[in-house]
């Protein structure tokens, strides 16, 4: 009797969330191109900095290599398989760029663009919408050799790379997404050295945040001089930012940690300026001050949708603390003046990140308050949880904590952006569930099994866990629902 007690308020709780789905919400899986293809040799592929990144040693968790990865690149018909069977609406992967076109910059790579022009097409006839980002931090290896997002030429390169694809397949694709998370890029792998390309600069890592933006913003020009039938956005990693305590200096450098993970990307993206820093932080971003009115133009063109990354709340402390990041461990942090304290009240991920759905409505209200009007419509592109699971698997794991996670995220945006909601004003279009396989996390390398499919390394095996069936479910009753006579 218990269990069937469990079974029926389960299904009753899954029930209430697809009512809360409203008519047209987009329900998705989020996927990346390094984290999954493999065939790092494959097609006339060229090697990107996360190539050269991963081979030295350190870099990687337990020195797992991407070679293979999840073996995406020559199992798409299995992997759409999955995706149908799952009953999403959309698929969020993105286009390698040095897969497209292997130096950067002159020749593009028709075998590159035939793969993904196959995978686009699959897509479509199992009736799922494509969303294709087109940079998610694997920069052609020669670029980075040559500064990568610290040198400005490369969001020109960016841009010619960008038309490229946009004339190959810009008649298919529903949304493009120009940047994956742009913070991640420049906190991570040029201020804080613990992904690609391992460099430590810093607050002097803030060109690469200019240089991004304007490769936005040329893309975005690409996009639309090639006449592409989708919408265009681009995505962030946004986070809400406390103060560990009131005290003034806490305060004060949690508003400067707000800026670098937030402010300095969606204000000149949405206002056309980047926001100004307290007067004794000024020094740090001496840089970005020094944007022309051009620039920020060219940055701050109109979109048709905003994607949001949304995975943690984020807590300063001033002083010196542990080094931990929620990308690994940064020494560099010992060389500024403040620390991320932890949220002792929620419980955590296997990264040790916070599990506090109701940030993400706070995330919400605090962009349409500080945005207003300029605030498109948005999506949350990604959202998701690791958790310690075995390598090898006979069935589906039960993975109820995901499970958790993803209900209670998806309950809360709902419900956030509902009449009434803390986020009622905010058109919220859709949620992309990070990810649909366990694959190569970064610098995590496979320690780390975000999937709603479980994969074996070893066998590259595919088994779908409880939290596969659950989503699918969910799919289910939303369908059955709307499909009720009125």
């Amino acid at each position: 009797m218990a269990v069937q007690n469990a079974d029926a308020a389960y299904a009753s709780s899954l029930r209430d969330l697809a009512a809360r789905l409203r008519p047209g919400f987009t329900l998705g899986v989020a996927a990346a191109a390094f984290q999954i293809e493999g065939a790092l040799a494959a097609g006339g592929r060229g090697p990107s900095g996360w190539d050269a990144f991963a081979a030295k040693p350190g870099t990687i968790a337990n020195g797992h290599s991407p070679a293979v990865a999840c073996d995406h690149y020559n199992r798409v018909p299995e992997d759409i398989a999955l995706m149908q069977e799952l009953g999403i609406d959309s698929y969020r992967f993105s286009l390698s760029w040095p897969r497209i076109q292997p130096d950067g910059r002159g020749a593009v790579n028709a075998q590159g663009l035939d793969f993904y022009d196959r995978l686009i097409d699959q897509l479509l006839a199992a009736g799922i919408s494509p969303m294709a980002t087109l940079y998610h931090w694997d920069t052609p290896l020669p670029l980075e050799d040559s500064g990568g997002w610290m040198n400005r030429a490369t969001a020109g390169h960016f841009a010619d790379y960008v038309a490229a694809a946009a004339k190959r397949l810009g008649d298919r694709v529903a949304q493009w997404v120009t940047l994956n998370e742009p913070v991640s890029v420049t906190l991570n792998g040029y201020a804080l050295g613990v992904h690609a390309p391992g460099r430590d600069l810093l607050f002097d890592a803030l060109p690469s945040v200019h240089h991004q933006l304007l490769g936005h913003g040329l893309a975005v020009q690409a996009l639309r001089a090639a006449g592409v039938a989708g919408a265009i956005g681009i995505t962030n990693l946004h986070s809400p930012v406390r103060p560990a305590t009131r005290k003034l200096t806490d305060r004060l450098l949690a508003r400067v940690f707000d800026l670098v993970l937030n402010r300095v990307y969606s204000d000149p993206i949405l206002l056309g300026r980047y926001p100004k820093p307290p007067a004794a932080a000024r020094p740090w971003f001496r840089s970005l001050a020094k944007a022309s009115d051009d620039d920020l133009r060219l940055i701050s063109q109109p979109l048709d949708f905003y994607g949001v990354n949304y995975y943690y709340p984020v807590k300063v402390a001033a002083g010196q603390g542990p080094a931990d990041t929620p990308a690994g461990t940064a020494e560099a942090m010992a060389r500024v003046p403040f620390h991320l304290a932890a949220f002792p009240e929620y419980a955590t991920t296997g990264f040790g990140w916070p599990v506090a759905p109701e940030h993400l409505g706070i995330l919400l209200r605090e962009l349409k308050d500080r945005y207003g009007a300029a605030l498109p419509p948005l999506y949350i592109t990604e959202s998701g949880a690791s958790f310690p699971e075995p390598e090898h698997v006979t069935g589906p794991i039960a993975d109820g904590r995901r499970i958790d996670y993803l209900a209670h995220h998806l309950h809360q945006a709902m419900v956030s952006t509902a009449p009434g909601g803390i986020a009622h004003d905010v058109e919220l279009l859709g949620y992309y569930v990070w990810t649909l396989m366990d694959n190569f996390e970064w610098a995590a390398g496979y320690s780390q099994r975000f999937g709603l499919v479980h994969v074996d390394f070893d066998t590259l095996k595919r088994t779908p866990k409880k939290s596969f069936y659950w989503l699918q479910a969910l799919s289910r009753a939303r369908k059955a629902r709307t499909a009720e006579p009125a």
